[in-house]
């Protein structure tokens, strides 16, 4: 069952740092060095400086830049920069953003819950994790003895109960609010009523949750825990045993689930007709356009489909578009080759791409780590531009991508999606809050 607990949040107090805007930042793992270089000179105490803290001249190491992290967070709470709320709370937080030329808000709460690993309680992963972005997150982790930033999970609710309960409770109170670099509008109301905080914690007692992304961060959690309780015996409300998660309904108005489209590198680059010839039985294929720039309107067809079985491919040799749709075959085909997952893993489009695409048709396995982007413009430019050194990606797919009802049914079958199959938007921010957990 998933345990909700208020806590006595860490926040910046603007009285020091003026405007909540400037000491936001995205998470860690999609801020490139420009927008890194940008937020370390927005403001000086911006939380890219605990969260993504660079490398300086004279570091003995690359490690320095954790303890810096942590020196700074100690200097921050010392001047008062950062303060701790006067009371526990759990935390309303909105996300107003526009898509698809509507505002949209998206609503959820964040509180301390109970870890659990993976496989042994209610709290459920839907993509792999990758040792190496682990050990960073626990290096910074045990320097800094917090969650600097929250968890996003998800959990049925079909009529919302849990968060309409908390916008009852804030619904006359003002929101602190920050606007981030590309515009999205983040509001907070810390709700401190213990009825409404006990409340909301038995509504979530039953429901499962799913993390949608943070999966490092979780995993670094629960690896944090188990060092602290190696040397002594954890007290079972040790601030350790929880982790600072943003929890939002599945069924919330503002659930935008976007695609994650790839740029390959290592493959044998083939023309249309080659490439039609290899995914010949398995799908049918057309020539939907030629040159990069066509992706918009083979996208704008993938899109309206709707089917995880119908995607792109781009062919380099000949500058050419191929629509797929997978076929009765392709299914059988996808079935052997994938026996050891789920139907419903097995219909996912990522999976269709990555297992039977790639890995089966095309032959092409332990390929590079491919390029990740999520709007077809940014497809159409890597193509005409080419790779970080110039040379031609071998192969561009757009994919559509994998749903919130995806993510419950191959969670609870205990499977993990390929790499990046989801792109929840908009990104949570840090800054906000943090959890301390000492």
């Amino acid at each position: 069952m998933p345990e909700i607990h208020a806590f006595r949040g860490l926040r910046y107090d603007l009285g020091h740092v003026g405007s909540l805007s400037d000491v936001v930042a995205p998470p860690y793992d999609v801020i490139d060095a420009s927008l890194q270089k940008m937020l370390y000179q927005r403001h000086p105490a911006n939380v890219i400086r605990l969260i993504l803290n660079r490398q300086e001249p004279g570091d003995a190491s690359s490690d320095d830049r954790y303890a810096r992290s942590a020196r700074l967070l100690r200097n921050w709470i010392s001047e008062g920069i950062l303060q701790t709320d006067p009371d526990p709370a759990i935390y309303v937080y909105h996300q107003e953003f526009a898509f698809g030329g509507e505002q949209l808000t998206r609503r959820g709460f964040m509180g301390r819950v109970r870890l659990q690993r993976f496989g042994e309680g209610s709290i459920y992963p839907h993509e792999e994790t990758h040792a190496a972005a682990k050990a960073d997150r626990f290096k910074l982790t045990v320097a800094c003895q917090a969650n600097l930033s929250q968890i996003f999970g998800l959990y049925p609710d079909e009529s919302n109960e849990a968060q309409e309960r908390l916008e009852t409770a804030v619904a006359r109170a003002a929101p602190l609010e920050a606007t981030d670099h590309l515009g999205v509008v983040h509001r907070l109301w810390p709700v401190t009523d213990v009825k409404a905080v006990a409340e909301v914690a038995a509504i979530m007692g039953p429901k499962p949750i799913f993390v949608a992304d943070g999966h490092h961060r979780y995993e670094t959690a629960c690896n944090y825990r188990d060092h602290l309780a190696a040397g002594r015996t954890l007290d079972a409300n040790h601030p350790a045993n929880f982790v600072l998660m943003m929890c939002v309904s599945m069924s919330d108005a503002g659930m935008i689930v976007l695609p994650t489209h790839r740029l390959f590198r290592g493959i044998e680059p083939l023309d249309s007709q080659q490439l039609g010839a290899k995914l010949q039985g398995c799908f049918r294929t057309e020539i939907a356009g030629e040159g990069a720039a066509a992706g918009h309107v083979v996208w704008a067809r993938i899109a309206e489909t709707g089917d995880q079985g119908t995607l792109a491919l781009f062919a380099p040799v000949d500058q050419r578009w191929v629509l797929l749709r997978i076929s009765a075959e392709g299914r059988r085909r996808m079935a052997e080759v994938a026996a050891d997952q789920s139907s419903d893993w097995r219909s996912l489009g990522v999976g269709i791409l990555h297992r039977l695409v790639v890995e089966s048709l095309l032959g092409a396995a332990n390929l590079p780590k491919p390029k990740y982007v999520h709007e077809v413009a940014e497809v159409v430019s890597s193509l005409e531009s080419g790779d970080e050194d110039g040379s031609p990606f071998a192969l561009a797919a757009l994919v559509m991508p994998a749903t919130v009802r995806h993510v419950q049914a191959i969670s609870q079958h205990g499977e993990r999606m390929p790499a990046k199959s989801t792109y929840f938007y908009p990104k949570l921010v840090s800054g906000l809050v943090i959890n301390p957990l000492t």
